[in-house]
């Protein structure tokens, strides 16, 4: 098979595009079928609203049942909604055929577990490992049967709203939704609409085609405009499959999402709803985060960048608050996995409550100035070689003498290409972008280095 497939949500790539063909995802399904369907025989399978993700269910229902395993078409739902109900339908796994925010032409499939979190590094090498070989002991006596279970929607949708109050807790609330033309184009209005707010709705009329396009959270512009144009609180985006949130203030200025993270923390904080009084943010999160939420008496702990880590430092902490800076937000009270319309439907009820516009409570805080490089190489060996040089060892344990109590560093390696990236923050600009190019300098002295570009 060649490299490795499998990234941290699943696999990925172009339609009808070796990995994202009917045979791949036959064969993956038979895999998993084999592998990890051994105690209920059981699978179900949801999806986004991209052209392909008929053609990929329909081969992994091929799949799965040639395998003997029983299937269960949720349709389209949020990948929140599938990992969320995923330990209430007796499945030994879910899958989600999705390429979140990413064009209609590209899909994914992401492999959720029997307890609704994503599979294991160990779990997906033994797949790869199984499709390799292609050996399956398929048999004429262990066929699969197909049913549809499309109404689980409505509990999803029951178990969301419980995040607020019972009535209509969002009247008063004017308000844009940016659906993506995903997975939310029908759920979120209504959800909305049915707790008081008024919505103008934008991205909410999916034709296979225009998932993500000109819209949702990569695509701001089109929000911003009916934000301004309505006189809305404000604007609220999602991505394709639902995980994602991007929320602009009544004036069309973006939040940061360490700024949303920021608030749930310390609003949940506020209502004594705050479990472990610790709120995760990824090592990419801006460092004023930590000092903003240490203001309101809250820990702030550092997970990997990735959902899953996230996810994995928020249990063992016994924390329910988490996030990424990209827009990701856990609510595990009421998700098992990011949840775009249930941090929505948080940080609506709290604008309501303050009595404030967002332009008046956001910024929470000022960021420390920022200051990446990504330091490119002629391939990845190349890059790890130069990751261990003891002259670039050497200089980032000098920046990190040098910025101690002033800022941070981060160096690490990029997990899709053959670069090597320095993050450097402090509250003093040219100390930061001093700091940095004494680090990355080094790295340009390094056997088989190509390139260096400083990023936004």
């Amino acid at each position: 098979m060649g490299a490795k497939l499998f990234g941290t949500d699943g696999v990925r790539g172009k339609a009808n595009i070796y990995p994202m063909t009917a045979e791949f995802a036959l064969k993956l399904a038979t895999a998993a079928g084999q592998l990890t369907c051994t105690k209920e025989h059981r699978v179900a399978i949801g999806r986004d609203t991209r052209l392909s993700g008929e053609m990929l269910e329909a081969a992994m229902i091929a799949g799965f049942v040639s395998a003997g395993v029983d299937v269960i078409r949720l349709g389209v739902l949020p990948t929140p909604a599938v990992t969320t109900l995923t330990p209430d339908l007796r499945v030994d796994m879910s899958v989600m055929i999705t390429a979140s925010h990413n064009p209609w032409h590209d899909n994914g499939i992401k492999l959720i577990a029997a307890d609704g979190s994503k599979f294991s590094d160990k779990v997906t090498s033994e797949l790869e490992e199984l499709i390799a070989k292609g050996e399956f002991a398929l048999s004429p006596e262990k066929i699969g049967r197909v049913s549809s279970e499309e109404t689980l929607v409505n509990k999803y949708i029951v178990q969301a709203m419980s995040a607020l109050p019972a009535g209509k807790p969002l009247k008063g609330l004017r308000v844009v939704l940016d659906c993506a033309n995903g997975v939310f184009s029908e759920i979120m209005p209504r959800v909305f609409m049915e707790l008081g707010a008024g919505v103008i709705a934008t991205g909410n009329k999916p034709d296979g085609w225009n998932i993500n396009k000109d819209c949702g959270s990569q695509d701001i512009e089109k929000m911003v405009e009916t934000v301004l144009g309505s006189h809305a609180q404000l604007g609220i985006a999602v991505d394709g499959d639902g995980d994602r949130i991007i929320i602009c203030d009544e004036k069309g200025v973006r939040l940061d999402g360490d700024q949303v993270i920021a608030f749930l923390g310390r609003y949940l904080k506020e209502k004594s709803l705050l479990k472990g009084n610790t709120v995760v943010a990824t090592i990419v999160s801006n460092p004023a985060l930590d000092r903003f939420l240490q203001a309101a008496g809250i820990d702030c702990v550092r997970s990997g960048v990735g959902e899953r880590y996230v996810i994995e430092e928020m249990k063992k902490h016994g924390a329910n608050v988490g996030g990424e800076e990209s827009g990701h937000m856990v609510l595990s009270d009421y998700a098992r996995t990011g949840d775009a319309m249930i941090a929505a439907l948080i940080v609506s009820r709290g604008l309501l409550e303050s009595g404030k516009k967002m332009s008046e409570i956001f910024p929470l805080f000022v960021p420390m100035y920022k200051k990446r490089v990504d330091t490119r190489f002629a391939g990845k060996e190349e890059m790890l070689a130069a990751f261990e040089l003891p002259a670039f060892k050497k200089a980032i344990a000098e920046g990190e003498r040098k910025i101690e109590g002033k800022g941070r560093i981060l160096v690490r390696k990029s997990g899709t290409e053959p670069k090597i990236q320095v993050w450097v923050w402090s509250d003093d600009a040219a100390f930061a972008d001093e700091i940095n190019r004494e680090i990355s300098a080094v790295l340009e002295q390094a056997p088989g280095y190509e390139s260096v570009k400083v990023m936004p």
